[in-house]
């Protein structure tokens, strides 16, 4: 009897040999219809890849402002939140921007499709430079350094010709502010502002009040990836 044991073993490994062996094929066989797309899951992010993301910017409150996160959207706009809905972005890896400001088509009850967010060439530089290292379906907060230095002082006169007034507004109140798609920012809704951005009052004197329309950091999670 004591013989037949070590048959019997010899044959369990067998067959456990042949099921691993029949599952690899099965599997070689499913990558094999994927093509080469289903690398880019196990694969990071090199500078050069072409690269689809969602994103959310968030003001330094932690409250979204614009997003490319549908269920996100959902969320906010049920629950009576306000933000804007854009598209997902495409970025190259590492890639700087040649436009001092990048327009994002946002999505609002009012205008539809009409209205551009103005999304600075720095910030679109960080997350480029940001996404490096990560794989499809990662997620990450990328900072965006120089959060800090974007604030303006509006006077009364300029205050008024954007339709408000100083006894209106209060520290801690969000403004629309128009931007253009020069190097400066457009100090007032002119015919020649085309994006807009969300700022918000930090400081208010007799003379006017001071803006904040920096954003501490901006989400993102990889949706594609396409090697260079």
């Amino acid at each position: 009897m004591g013989e037949k044991k070590p048959k019997q073993q010899t044959k369990n490994w067998i067959k456990a040999l042949v099921v691993i062996a029949c599952i690899t094929f099965v599997v070689l066989m499913v990558l094999s219809g994927m093509g080469s797309g289903w690398i880019s899951y196990f694969s990071v992010i090199k500078p050069g890849d072409t690269v689809t993301i969602d994103f959310t910017i968030h003001d330094k409150n932690g409250q979204p402002l614009v997003t490319s996160d549908q269920q996100l959207y959902k969320q906010m706009t049920g629950s009576g939140g306000g933000v804007f809905f854009s598209k997902q972005l495409v970025l190259q890896a590492n890639q700087s921007s040649t436009k001092a400001v990048v327009p994002i088509p946002i999505y609002t009850t009012q205008s539809g499709w009409s209205t551009s967010f103005a999304l600075f060439g720095g910030e679109h530089d960080a997350m480029s430079e940001g996404i490096i290292g990560m794989k499809q379906n990662e997620q990450k907060s990328i900072n965006i350094p120089f959060k800090d230095s974007m604030s303006q002082v509006w006077s009364v006169a300029q205050l008024k010709s954007n339709g408000l007034n100083l006894s209106d507004v209060n520290i801690g109140d969000s403004i629309v502010m128009g931007v253009s798609d020069s190097p400066d920012l457009a100090k007032n809704a002119s015919s020649q502002t085309h994006y807009v951005r969300i700022a918000e009052v930090t400081k208010k004197t007799p003379e006017g009040v001071t803006i904040d329309f920096g954003y501490p950091a901006i989400d993102v999670r990889i949706v594609a990836v396409n090697k260079a």
